[in-house]
């Protein structure tokens, strides 16, 4: 198993023809990943050649769903084209749509999200965020493949860097999943939906959350483990030392007097008995001793 990405996935890169789409699509493919087109409506009709994988240019997300049956988008378009580009892949009834793109409006996220969540059919992750990959199955997005392993641990991270280094840290137990939902103010899937996810899959034996300063969707989702989850979790919060009422890395990361700290989070996952640790390092020792005793 795995959530929401698994070697039966096929991806489609919107972007595909830009440096950056370009790149990652190699590194996609690189790592297993079943990349069957491209979208770019000014390209359409060309193929691109990926160290001897030609994979072909469609004019739109509908047409590239219709001729190969893709179930799954990264999103590599620019900010300003990102809110049309998600648009149309829900538009086209795409399942699942991985936001990588950094810098889109807020504004734009949430009439994007609304759009995604009144036509019910498209699960967005991101933006701002590196993707998901199930490794040895899928990866889309940017998570480096070759960190870790396939395992029974779940993540869910607000931060890029911190998944590769709890996937690295952990590598030896490996991951059925690894999805960065991004820390921007307003994000698609959430920290709840995958905690629910990673409840729900078989192959799941422990899960890592990883959370960071501002907000209070680690106060929700502490909540949400307290009546819901019966796995094992683990979790981290980034920012312990940060000065109050200075946005720090992600959009998202702004602390209010006490509302959105650190330690009011990690207040929060310890009572609903969430064991947290100080650093990376010592969240991933946790998450070790729970994994040698299952």
């Amino acid at each position: 198993m795995a959530i929401f990405l698994n070697e039966n996935s096929k991806v489609i890169v919107q972007g595909m023809t830009g440096s950056e789409g370009q790149k990652h699509t190699r590194r996609m493919i690189a790592s297993g990943t079943s990349i069957v087109g491209g979208v770019n409506p000014k390209k359409a009709g060309q193929e691109i050649d990926f160290d001897g994988t030609a994979v072909p240019v469609f004019g739109s997300v509908a047409e590239a769903m219709e001729k190969t049956g893709a179930d799954v988008s990264v999103v590599f378009v620019p900010p300003a084209g990102t809110k049309g580009a998600v648009v149309e892949a829900v538009d086209a009834g795409m399942p699942l749509v991985v936001v990588i793109t950094e810098g889109v409006p807020v504004h734009d996220t949430a009439e994007l999200f609304a759009y995604a969540q009144a036509k019910g059919t498209t699960r967005v992750i991101g933006p701002n965020c590196p993707g998901l990959i199930s490794p040895g199955k899928s990866n889309a997005g940017i998570i480096p493949a070759d960190i870790s392993k396939g395992g029974r641990v779940g993540l869910v991270s607000k931060s890029g860097t911190l998944t590769y280094q709890m996937m690295y840290e952990l590598r030896d137990f490996g991951f059925s999943s690894a999805v960065g939902i991004g820390g921007d103010p307003i994000i698609g899937t959430t920290h709840i939906d995958c905690l629910q996810a990673f409840q729900d899959d078989p192959e799941t034996d422990a899960i890592v959350m990883i959370g960071e300063i501002g907000g209070d969707a680690e106060e929700r989702a502490a909540a949400y483990i307290k009546d819901n989850v019966t796995k094992p979790v683990v979790g981290y919060v980034a920012g312990f030392t940060a000065p109050e009422g200075k946005t720090m890395g992600h959009a998202g990361a702004i602390v209010s007097g006490s509302s959105g700290t650190a330690q009011a989070k990690k207040e929060a996952l310890e009572a609903a008995g969430v064991r947290v640790g100080k650093t990376p390092s010592e969240t991933a020792q946790l998450m070790r001793e729970i994994l040698q005793n299952l």
